[in-house]
């Protein structure tokens, strides 16, 4: 991963912690692919609905959380009873590759657990391919929404559900009675952990009026105290964003956004991958960085007047991943969770937060379904309705 992508060792360690958990979640799913019986209305007729999975699913991972993300691709389908095609990034192939065969090492027979690798000009035409076979039944997706859009109507071609967990541009909403320091640090966390390049990352924080400049020095300086360096000496918190095309993105939008009339309180415009934490306030709507999903080590300030503005400003995104909003009233945090537009929110906790037992995705452009707990047993199998009759049949005809 520091090889492929720029990853930090702490990044590394914490994919792989983590996709040991959806490993062992996976394994405890097998004995809860559970069905039921329905009580009929017809005399005699015992009817059932069962599980069963549904033959070949194919996984297309990302680079930015490789081993999780490529794990999280494979294990439940696999405890559903499927084999899986994991469709490798071109970015990072070896650490998918390596995730096949520690697959392989465990014991999985040759056919079950599968990879396939490409130059990044042909990926068009392999997943094209992968989508297009008949065998192939469904495909899940982790990326960008854009690629997340050619893949839903390539395989709606075909009837192919598809599981999709696309882009996001996450608020964390600071409320007037929050807790400042524990906020600034769940933000900084969200915001620049892995440079910003999760698709929980913190890309708004809505702060109330009230106590927005106070919030915004406590956070500023939290961001001028964490140093980016080389991920291979690993002696910094952040390493290296992915490529050029992320310094140029985020760079664009520090040009944007302060020709629009936001304060840059911390980093800046970098010239290498190893970009700094950047935090720039009095974001407007008109600027940029305010709706597009920037993926690097940037996040934007943006001032509401009260609650019910945050909410606002929080729902005025194509997006809804993930969400969080602080304050010290918790049934306040609550409601204001029950506002927001998207699949995931945390009171009085980082927008970034995953775990193996957990229903994770999105609403809206960050894509539709659920991987992780009980929710992934129906994205990966099929729900039937069978049924016995146990008396002879009376018909009209």
């Amino acid at each position: 991963m520091i090889a492929e992508i720029g990853a930090t060792r702490g990044w590394a360690l914490f994919n792989l912690e983590l996709a040991a958990s959806v490993v062992r979640e996976a394994a405890a799913l097998t004995t809860q692919i559970s069905g039921e019986v329905i009580p009929s209305d017809k005399p005699g007729c015992l009817a059932m609905a069962l599980r069963e999975p549904v033959g070949v699913i194919v996984g297309i991972a990302p680079w930015n959380g490789p081993i999780v993300l490529g794990v999280r691709a494979i294990a439940v389908p696999l405890a559903c009873g499927n084999s899986v095609i994991l469709k490798a990034s071109e970015t990072c192939p070896r650490t998918h590759e390596l995730i096949i065969e520690a697959f392989a090492e465990a014991g999985f027979p040759d056919g079950v657990v599968n990879i396939v690798t490409n130059a990044p000009e042909d990926a068009g035409e392999v997943v094209g391919a992968l989508i297009d076979a008949p065998e192939v039944k469904r495909i899940s997706f982790t990326g960008s929404t854009a690629v997340g859009r050619i893949i839903a109507r390539r395989a709606a071609e075909h009837l192919k559900p598809c599981l999709l967990e696309l882009g996001g541009k996450a608020p964390l909403i600071v409320l007037a009675d929050a807790d400042l320091d524990e906020a600034v640090k769940a933000a900084a966390f969200g915001a620049f952990m892995n440079q910003g390049q999760i698709c929980m990352s913190t890309e708004r924080i809505i702060v109330v009026d009230a106590i927005a400049d106070a919030f915004v020095e406590k956070f500023s300086a939290k961001a001028k105290s964490l140093a980016t360096g080389d991920p291979r000496e690993g002696t910094a918190p952040l390493g290296a964003v992915v490529d050029q095309k992320t310094v140029r993105r985020v760079n664009g939008l520090i040009d944007d956004a302060l020709a629009k009339g936001a304060t840059l309180c911390a980093g800046g415009k970098a010239e290498s991958v190893l970009m700094p934490a950047t935090v720039v306030d009095h974001v407007t709507d008109a600027m940029n960085i305010y709706r597009d999903e920037s993926f690097g080590p940037i996040v934007a300030v943006i001032r509401a007047s009260d609650e019910a503005d945050a909410i606002r400003i929080a729902n005025d995104s194509a997006y809804g991943l993930s969400a969080s909003v602080f304050t010290r009233d918790t049934a306040r945090g609550l409601g204001v969770a029950r506002q927001i537009n998207s699949g995931i929110c945390h009171v009085n906790g980082p927008t970034v937060h995953d775990e193996a037992q957990m229903p994770f995705g999105g609403v809206g452009a960050s894509g539709y379904g659920r991987f992780g707990g009980k929710a992934g047993i129906d994205s990966f199998t099929e729900l039937r309705w069978i049924t016995i009759e146990t008396r002879p049949g009376h018909f009209p005809i």
